[in-house]
C-alpha cells in the first residue's frame, strides 16, 4: 500500500501532521474522517497535492505544508470564493466557526487573505456575529453575501447556507467566464485585421510610391487614395497611433462616467442581437441572487434591494428599483415585475406560479437557469455570425488595398506601351 504524508485540522482547530498507509486516496480520507480529523492536504510521494473533496462533488485544493507559496497583491474575487468554500468544507465537517477561521489564516499563502481574516477573527473571538465583521468588509464581499451569513445565523444553518453561496459564487464565475471568452475571439479577430490593414498602409503600400511617382493624376482614383493613406501612415504613423491611443483613453474614462455609462448601456440594448443578450444576462444575475436569497429566508425587500443591485446595467437598474416600493405598498411581486416592462411572458408566468404557490424563490433559481442557457445558445449564435463578418470585412479590404495597387500598375505598363 502507499504511504501518504497528510495535514488535517482537529475538532479544535489545531493543525496536525503525519503519514499512513492506505489502499487509495479516498481510503486514507476516510481513515483520517474517522479520527475526527478535517483532512487539508494530502501528499502520496514528494510534491503531490492532492485535492480534497466535500461533500457534494465539491472539491478545494488546499496547500501542502511543503511548499507553500506566497503570493502578492491585493484580496480578489477569486480569493473570496476559495476562502468560502474552504470555509464551507470546515464548517461541514463539523469545525467550529473560530476554529475554521484559524485554520484558514494558518493556510493562507496571500498576506493580504491572511490579514484580512485575522481582522475578522478577532471579531468574532469579542463576540460579533460573523455577518456583522464582514460589515467593515462590504465592498468586498457585498450585500448579497452579508445577508446569507446573515440568514444562516438566524437559521442556525449555516453550514448549508455556505455550501448555498459557493454553489451561487461558482455559477456567476461560469457565467461570466463563458461571456468572457467568447469575446476573446472575435476580438483576436479585430486585432489581426487592424494589424493587416496597418501592415499593408504603413509598410507594403510605400513601397510602391517610387513605381508611382511620375505619374500623378494619371493613376487609377482608388490607387491615388491607397497611396495617400499608405503615405499619411508612413510620415504619421506615430502621430496617429499617439491620437488613436489617447482617444481610446479619453473614451474609456467618459464611458466609466455616470453620463457615459448610462448612454453606452442604453445604446448597448438596443443593439440587435446584442441587446438581448445584454438583457438576458443581466436578468440572470437579477434572478439568481432573488432566488437564493429568497431560497435561504432573506425578506422579499432586502432580498429585491440586493438583487437589483447585482445588476451591472444602469438602465435595467433603474427599472428594477422601481419593484420594491410596489412591494412595499401591497402590490405583488408579478405585477411590480410586470411594470418593469424588460421580462418576458415566460418570466412573468414563472413568478406568477412562484406566488401562488409560495415558491417564488425556486422560481426566480429556475428562470435564471432557463436563462443561463438561452445566453450561452445566443452567444454561440452570434460567434456563427460575428466570427464569418470580420473575416469577409478583413478580405474585402485586403483584397481592395492588393487591387487598388495591381491598377495603377496596369496602368504604368499602359503608359509605356
Amino acid at each position: 500500500m502507499p504511504d501518504y504524508a497528510w495535514r488535517a485540522a482537529s475538532a479544535t482547530g489545531k493543525i496536525a501532521e503525519g503519514q499512513l498507509s492506505a489502499a487509495s486516496e479516498s481510503a486514507a480520507l476516510k481513515q483520517l474522517r474517522e479520527q475526527g480529523l478535517t483532512p487539508l492536504s494530502l501528499v502520496e510521494g514528494v510534491g503531490t497535492v492532492a485535492r480534497v473533496p466535500a461533500a457534494g462533488g465539491a472539491a478545494s485544493i488546499i496547500h501542502a505544508s511543503s511548499g507553500k507559496r506566497v503570493e502578492k497583491g491585493p484580496v480578489k474575487l477569486s480569493d473570496v470564493q476559495a476562502l468560502t468554500t474552504e470555509l464551507s468544507i470546515m464548517l461541514k465537517a463539523g469545525l467550529a466557526l473560530g476554529n475554521a477561521l484559524r485554520v484558514l489564516i494558518d493556510m493562507s499563502y496571500k498576506p493580504s487573505v491572511a490579514a484580512l481574516l485575522q481582522g475578522v477573527l478577532d471579531a468574532v473571538k469579542g463576540g460579533t456575529p460573523l455577518s456583522r465583521a464582514l460589515v467593515a468588509h462590504r465592498e468586498l464581499f457585498g450585500d448579497f453575501y452579508i445577508n446569507m451569513i446573515r440568514s444562516g445565523e438566524a437559521s442556525g444553518q449555516m453550514s448549508a447556507v455556505m455550501e448555498r453561496l459557493v454553489e451561487h459564487m461558482e455559477r456567476q464565475r461560469a457565467l461570466r467566464e463563458s461571456v468572457v471568452s467568447a469575446t476573446i475571439y472575435p476580438a483576436i479577430l479585430l486585432a489581426v485585421a487592424v494589424l493587416s490593414l496597418v501592415a499593408m498602409l504603413g509598410f507594403v503600400v510605400p513601397q510602391f510610391e517610387k513605381l508611382f511617382t511620375d505619374m500623378g493624376d494619371a493613376l487609377p482614383l482608388p490607387t491615388q487614395w491607397v497611396m495617400a493613406l499608405g503615405h499619411a501612415f508612413k510620415k504619421y504613423g506615430v502621430v496617429i497611433a499617439a491620437a488613436a491611443f489617447g482617444l481610446g483613453i479619453v473614451l474609456r474614462r467618459w464611458v466609466r462616467s455616470p453620463g457615459g455609462r448610462h448612454w453606452w448601456q442604453a445604446r448597448l440594448l438596443r443593439l440587435p442581437l446584442v441587446g438581448r443578450l445584454t438583457l438576458k444576462y443581466q436578468l440572470t444575475l437579477f434572478s439568481r441572487s432573488l432566488g437564493t436569497l429568497l431560497g435561504n429566508g432573506v425578506p422579499m425587500l432586502t432580498a429585491l434591494h440586493i438583487a437589483t443591485e447585482t445588476v451591472g446595467n444602469a438602465v435595467l437598474q433603474q427599472a428594477l428599483v422601481k419593484v420594491a416600493p410596489i412591494v412595499k405598498e401591497g402590490g405583488k411581486v408579478v405585477q411590480a415585475i410586470s411594470a418593469t416592462g424588460i421580462f418576458e411572458p415566460l418570466a412573468i408566468n414563472l413568478i406568477r406560479v412562484g406566488e401562488e404557490t409560495g415558491r417564488i424563490g425556486p422560481m426566480m433559481l429556475e428562470l435564471s437557469n432557463i436563462l443561463n442557457r438561452e445566453v450561452e445558445t445566443g452567444i454561440k449564435r452570434l460567434l456563427t455570425l460575428v466570427e464569418p463578418v470580420l473575416i469577409l470585412v478583413l478580405g474585402i479590404l485586403i483584397a481592395a488595398i492588393i487591387v487598388s495597387i495591381l491598377l495603377g500598375i496596369l496602368s504604368v505598363n499602359d503608359l509605356a506601351v
